[in-house]
């Protein structure tokens, strides 16, 4: 029988554990972990809410500096584009080259209560995962795999719309594999987003919208990527603007 170990607060990819099963609790709200604007590489766990008049007004101002442009066509635009699903070797960005693949870091960075496989500190068994986007906690394991799916913040395919088909290679990995750009969430909420920019999808939390606004522009700040101006402005309002 394989065995598992336990660890507390951190995570990595993950085979079955027949003892275990996905589940969600209800709704806590207001997310958990860090907030973005106190991590603005995203290598701390979580996705916080941002509450004060004050931390709204930065958030603001972040998103003010984020360019606008049209949504070009999808002519051409392939998961490919961007390197293997999850790989290590992705240059530039956080976490990278460390031995554990970027879905495996993402749940160790962002799980509580992990085990691992038997033999491994990278490749997660089960865990137990706050939602930012639903404020959900879910008890996860292999078994219903895609309970927890991991979502790009800005899609691949909006990317691409909004000028990552002219990037070289090794940017468009690197927008993939970037942890600033990634969170475990619960599957239907990422299966609900698709490629969806902000004015046509947020988290159902309303609790977490600034948050999230906040994290989209962070990244289209980081690869000096534009987004469309009807996101911009719904960016905007979930921060009080």
């Amino acid at each position: 029988m394989v065995s598992a170990v336990v660890l507390t607060g951190c995570t990595g990819e993950l085979d079955a554990d027949p003892d275990a099963s996905a589940s969600a609790s209800a709704p806590s709200g207001g997310g958990s972990g860090a907030g973005p604007l106190g991590n603005p590489d995203g290598t701390k766990p979580g996705l916080a809410a941002i509450s004060s008049e004050a931390d709204r007004e930065s958030a603001r101002q972040l998103i003010e500096r984020v360019r606008t442009a049209g949504r070009g066509p999808k002519t051409g635009y392939d998961r490919d584009e961007f390197g293997p699903a999850w790989t290590d070797t992705a240059d530039g960005v956080p976490l990278a080259r460390n031995g554990c693949d970027t879905r495996n870091d993402l749940l160790r960075r962002d799980g509580q209560e992990l085990r691992f496989r038997s033999g491994s500190d990278c490749v997660v068994a089960s865990m137990t995962l706050h939602d930012p986007y639903t404020g959900t906690t879910i008890e996860w394991s292999k078994q219903r795999a895609s309970e927890v799916q991991i979502d790009h913040v800005v899609p691949l395919s909006y990317s691409w719309q909004l000028g990552s088909a002219r990037w070289s290679e090794d940017k468009r990995r690197q927008l993939a594999n970037d942890v600033l750009n990634l969170l475990p969430v619960e599957g239907r909420a990422n299966s609900a987003k698709r490629d969806s920019g902000p004015a046509s999808w947020l988290p159902p939390d309303k609790a977490i919208r600034c948050a999230y606004a906040v994290r989209f522009g962070q990244v289209a700040l980081k690869y000096e990527m534009p987004v469309t101006a009807a996101d911009k402005r719904t960016m905007l309002q979930q921060c009080g603007g």
